[in-house]
């Protein structure tokens, strides 16, 4: 059931920790079919084809296209399954093992389920990444054949795909699906219809501040408030 102003009647203080939602470029064909957002993306909401193209390489551009390389049947790797992806020597019997402290000669990374291109504006990669995880992030990328592309400017969507132009040439992305990680807006939509029907209101995390989203934000800002109310 979705909340509505005539159902929160009566209530001393309402808070609206409803989240974000996905912001949507300002892109010719932005409207085409074979865009979806990452939420649609990743809950299956819509299919996603095998060469895809994702707008946007911050933390849920990278997230997105790591779970896109997995597959849509994705399931937990087994120890082997890891120790192979990585190069890991278990047994410490090959040589160049010995030396680099348990790495195999090279990885063995299982065939990636598609494609993907990630794209941005910026021309460096990671920047908003965790300082002491981004690298294993930029690292799955190398490992499942992810083509990132600094420097984009997004011209149009069609049929045959994404267009882009990247130091001022042009190029096309024939991709099946364009997936948009740029970003997000606030979820507070009913803010405004409660504070005009005379209801106190509070917002929290995304609802409240949508950029740079912050777990810990958001559970200090509903501890604080529950505080309040005490």
């Amino acid at each position: 059931t979705y909340a509505e102003v005539h159902l929160l009647e009566g209530f001393d203080e309402v808070v609206l920790a409803t989240g974000v939602s996905p912001k949507k470029p300002d892109i010719e064909g932005i409207g085409h079919t074979k865009v979806i957002s990452y939420l649609e993306a990743i809950t299956g909401a819509k299919p996603v084809g095998q060469r895809v193209a994702i707008i946007g390489a911050g933390g849920i551009g990278f997230d997105t296209a790591e779970f896109l390389l997995v597959g849509d049947e994705s399931k937990p790797a087994s120890l082997a399954e890891f120790q192979a992806k990585w190069g890991v020597d278990k047994n410490w019997t090959n040589e160049r093992a010995l030396e680099n402290g348990g790495l195999a000669a090279r990885p063995h990374p299982p065939r990636p389920a598609r494609k993907v291109f990630l794209l941005q504006r910026g021309e460096k990669f990671g920047r908003s990444l965790g300082k002491t995880t981004g690298w294993i992030h930029k690292a799955e990328m190398a490992l499942g054949g992810v083509k990132m592309l600094g420097g984009v400017t997004y011209k149009s969507i069609d049929d045959i795909g994404l267009h882009i132009e990247i130091g001022g040439e042009a190029q096309t992305l024939e991709v099946d699906t364009v997936v948009i990680c740029a970003g997000q807006i606030s979820n507070a939509q009913l803010e405004g219809p409660l504070l005009k029907a005379g209801i106190s209101t509070q917002l929290i995390g995304g609802a409240d501040e949508a950029g740079e989203l912050d777990a810990k934000r958001a559970i200090l800002q509903g501890m604080k408030l529950a505080q309040s109310f005490s």
